[in-house]
């Protein structure tokens, strides 16, 4: 099922010239704005599931408070998306479940 986002960019934003990879496919963002905020203007899908129920969670504070936009960032689990700055081939994957741990790789 395709997620359809619901941000749209206003009339003279700035061009996305970023490009980072989220789980194997290569989008666009702005400089300057957060991981969240491109993922968010991308599909608006969730970037984690919850560990108990598999439930999806997307970002939603925005500010670093809720870690509901936790995510793999170049290889480091539980980033806070929105918290991070988007850098150019810079490689997201979206956590599924419990965080793993070397004991359990």
């Amino acid at each position: 099922m395709k997620n359809d986002s619901r941000f749209r960019d206003a009339p003279g934003a700035a061009a996305r010239t970023m490009r980072l990879c989220l789980d194997g496919r290569w989008l666009t963002a702005r400089a300057g704005e957060s991981v969240a905020a491109a993922l968010l203007a991308q599909d608006g899908a969730a970037t984690r599931s919850t560990p108990v129920s598999g439930a999806g969670r997307t970002p939603f504070c925005m500010m670093g408070v809720c870690f509901d936009c936790l995510v793999t960032i170049d290889g480091r689990q539980n980033q806070q998306a929105c918290m991070t700055e988007v850098r150019d081939g810079m490689v997201v994957e979206r956590q599924q479940g419990a965080r793993r741990t070397a004991a359990a790789s």
